[in-house]
């Protein structure tokens, strides 16, 4: 079992930055694989980054490439969303996830693919 609590959102206006984190309770957290997903009101929750536990696989979606950086820290059972040159169409309920694994290089963009969920962190863009 594992509890994920996200922080860091908030409003910003376009071209600002935020970091969020997601806390993870328990000693395993170097044995899950996580990500981050964002649901915008009236819109299919979508794959954003994801991690793997070397942090060696980092993959993003399109929208963010360049812009966002995903990092963990298994010391801390942390990992981070750094989310640089925002725009509003980023705006959005961010979540973290995490999946068990056994392989140090795996990650996936797939949500069905993860097992525990965070509640999520309001991000905000105003243009």
């Amino acid at each position: 079992q594992v509890l994920l609590v996200e922080s860091g959102g908030g409003s910003v206006q376009a071209g600002g930055s935020l970091r969020l984190s997601c806390a993870a309770s328990g000693r395993t957290f170097s044995s899950y694989a996580m990500g981050w997903f964002r649901q915008a009101p009236g819109k299919v929750r979508e794959f954003v980054a994801a991690i793997s536990r070397s942090a060696t696989n980092t993959p993003y979606a399109d929208s963010v490439k360049g812009r966002f950086t995903i990092s963990r820290d298994n010391a801390k059972n942390t990992v981070y969303l750094q989310m640089n040159s925002l725009k509003p169409e980023d705006t959005a309920v961010y979540l973290c996830a995490a999946a068990s694994t056994a392989s140090w290089l795996y990650v996936s963009s797939d949500s069905d693919d993860y097992t525990y969920w965070g509640q999520g962190t309001q991000v905000t863009v105003s243009s």
